[in-house]
């Protein structure tokens, strides 16, 4: 009897032990596939069974493997977006779909062992070792201070937060701007895009803003820009003071549009890895337009079809799947605030990217041409420009403050042909008098120092003195 029970014993010892191998080992039963067809941005693959989303490695005899995203298929072709170099792929190259790393077992419970096998995503480096540090969009340091340390492995792409269980925006935030804080309170929490044309002075508000925002872990995406703007941004505008509590993922203008992409679902993934820990976190991408071009490459290269102005349906489609991402956590654990850069071409408000960024953003900041030609910076246009949040995180009296000042700026711009003609007398209108009184005080508020720091409070105080 005590025999029988030692081999049974044994026997479920086993069986544990190999469903245990089992769950930790990947899928073995993976297909090949070979290169058939390259074309511009896009490579096509046959005999590969892979999903979309999918990371595969394309393997040529003498060459350098290219990693490569499955974008699409059509019947047994697989259409792939490489991450790399093309040159010196040939035709019949392998195509090998390549397992995502598993996360680390959880014993106990075989439930888990199986679940495990569902997430083959891509998986980048997530963990405090990234702060203070420059990386790519695959998680590789960019800032030649040697390996990443203290990270692990997490997926990219997580599963949205139910709507009903984020917390509503009630707190103010402190942007150290002054005219932000003023007279568009930003609400912690918040989604807020910079909508601007090209040389006024939004890198440098996005420095004003990391390095004063009251928040504890800055993540910095620069998506698309200039490579020569990724170094100068992070010393000149960044500075020492605001790189040690941020995280730079910089994806330069000439890397690929897959890559392009992937960094800033990457500056997402690392945003939302600290609001879950509790943190407040704020994410400042540069830029949504390049962000939405890079998609637009994609799409456009696989054969879907222009709709406004050249960007496919998918572009306006990826915008809110992004965006949403960003925002309060659940049960006050932690917060992410994101300000979005968004180009306007030649200025143009009414661009397609410009128009869909303000109806899914919880307010727009638009910087002005014309203000930063006369010397004013931050070049904040407080007349085009709202907080959708403010009613919620400002007192009554600061918003009644902000309203007396926005109705005596839009009548100075009014009358501005008047006033420099000498056709306007004063007295024949007290509101206007009123207004030319406090335009001093109303321009020395709302102008600042990029090295100047202004808190929210004394904000708010210089708003109730410069109406009197």
């Amino acid at each position: 009897m005590t025999a029988t029970l030692s081999a049974r014993r044994e026997r479920w010892s086993r069986y544990l032990h190999d469903l245990q191998t089992f769950a930790e080992t990947p899928l073995p039963l993976e297909t090949e596939g070979s290169l058939v067809r390259v074309t511009g941005l896009v490579l096509e693959a046959a005999g590969v069974r892979a999903p979309v989303g999918a990371v595969c490695e394309v393997v040529s005899p003498g060459q350098e493997s290219v990693l490569a995203e499955v974008v699409g298929f059509h019947g047994d072709r697989a259409y792939l977006m490489p991450t790399g170099e093309v040159h010196g792929l040939a035709s019949g190259a392998r195509v090998l779909p390549r397992p995502a790393p598993l996360a680390p077992p959880k014993l106990g419970s075989v439930n888990h062992l199986w679940r495990r096998r569902e997430d083959r995503g891509l998986h980048l480096p997530m963990g405090d070792g990234l702060l203070g540090r420059v990386v790519d969009p695959h998680g590789q340091p960019m800032d030649r201070r040697g390996p990443i340390e203290d990270v692990h492995a997490e997926p990219m792409i997580r599963r949205p937060i139910n709507a009903m269980d984020r917390d509503p925006i009630r707190q103010p935030l402190d942007t150290g701007v002054r005219a932000i804080n003023a007279m568009l309170t930003v609400g912690r929490g918040q989604r807020i895009g910079l909508f601007a044309g090209t040389g006024v002075g939004k890198s440098v508000l996005l420095g004003m803003m990391a390095r004063y925002t009251a928040a504890d872990v800055i993540v910095v995406g620069l998506i698309g820009e200039r490579g020569r703007e990724v170094k100068e941004f992070i010393e000149d505008i960044l500075e020492a003071e605001g790189l040690a509590r941020s995280v730079v993922v910089a994806a330069p203008a000439d890397a690929p549009p897959l890559v392009r992409m992937q960094g800033a679902h990457y500056a997402t993934a690392i945003a939302e890895h600290y609001r879950d820990r509790g943190l407040h976190v704020l994410l400042l991408m540069d830029s949504l337009t390049r962000y939405a071009m890079a998609q637009r490459e994609i799409a456009l290269a696989i054969g879907e079809p222009p709709a406004t102005k050249g960007y496919p349906p998918s572009c306006f489609a990826k915008l809110p799947q992004l965006v949403e991402r960003s925002g309060n956590g659940r049960d006050g654990r932690g917060s992410i605030t994101a300000f979005y850069t968004v180009l306007s071409e030649g200025d143009d408000q009414q661009d397609p990217i410009a128009d869909a960024a303000r109806g899914i953003l919880d307010g727009h900041i638009v910087l002005s041409r014309d203000l930063a030609e006369a010397g004013h910076y931050p070049a904040i246009d407080v007349e085009k420009s709202v907080s959708r949040v403010m009613p919620n995180v400002a007192s009554r009296e600061h918003l009644q403050q902000a309203r007396r000042a926005r109705a005596m700026l839009a009548k100075l711009t009014k009358a501005r042909d008047l006033i420099q003609l000498g056709a306007y007398t004063p007295g024949h209108d007290a509101e206007l008098d009123a207004a030319i009184r406090a335009q001093p005080r109303l321009t020395a508020l709302l102008q600042q120092d990029m090295h100047d720091q202004a808190a929210l409070e004394a904000s708010v105080d210089q708003l109730a003195m410069s109406l009197l």
